[in-house]
């Protein structure tokens, strides 16, 4: 694995710094100090606080995107579409735990970048939504409202950054199967 770079840095710990006191609370000062260097420094590695914001939202939007469309053209039947989309969640949100804090809370902060992240977001719950539909057409799911599975399912996948670190032994493919289990197959015995 490459050396993470002062500029990748900075965007770890900022998300971190995000995570715990939101965004707006958040000052170059205060990203500053947590990395031992002075304000000015940061700017010979980055133009701002939103371009952070910027790289931390949109980085984890179109990896979201991407395997999405991966998902989308896999040729898989509902069911392992709708698995893979959770191992997905799993992987992105397991490696990105402050990144999707940020995703979660502070992307109505963007600026320039707001209707590129709401274009990526709506593309990927359309996405979702027709996998779901896919599914209620040739009888694999039960015939429900698929904006009420798309929300139930993605409000637990979008909130597995609040969960994952307090499991201190997590085993991700036993996570991933545990939530297929749950929110495809169900709970009935």
């Amino acid at each position: 694995m490459k050396p993470e770079t002062r500029k990748e840095e900075i965007i770890r710990v900022a998300a971190k710094l995000f995570k715990e006191k939101g965004y707006s609370a958040v000052t170059m000062r205060d990203l500053a100090k947590a990395m031992g260097i002075k304000a000015a420094s940061l700017y010979n590695h980055i133009n701002s606080k939103q371009d952070i914001l910027n790289a931390i939202i949109i980085n984890l939007a179109e990896e979201f995107t991407a395997g999405m469309k991966l998902v989308q053209s896999s040729g898989e039947n509902c069911i392992g579409k709708l698995n893979r989309i959770i191992e997905l969640h799993v992987r992105i949100s397991s490696q990105n735990i402050y990144g999707m804090a940020s995703l979660n809370n502070d992307w109505m902060h963007l600026e320039e970048k707001l209707d590129y992240y709401q274009r990526l977001r709506i593309d990927y719950e359309d996405d979702f939504r027709a996998i779901l539909k896919q599914g209620i057409t040739s009888g694999e799911i039960v015939d429900v409202n698929p904006e009420v599975m798309m929300f139930s399912i993605l409000t637990t996948l979008r909130s597995l950054y609040l969960w994952i670190p307090k499991k201190e032994e997590l085993n991700l493919e036993e996570l991933s199967n545990t939530l297929n289990q749950i929110l495809i197959k169900g709970i009935n015995k």
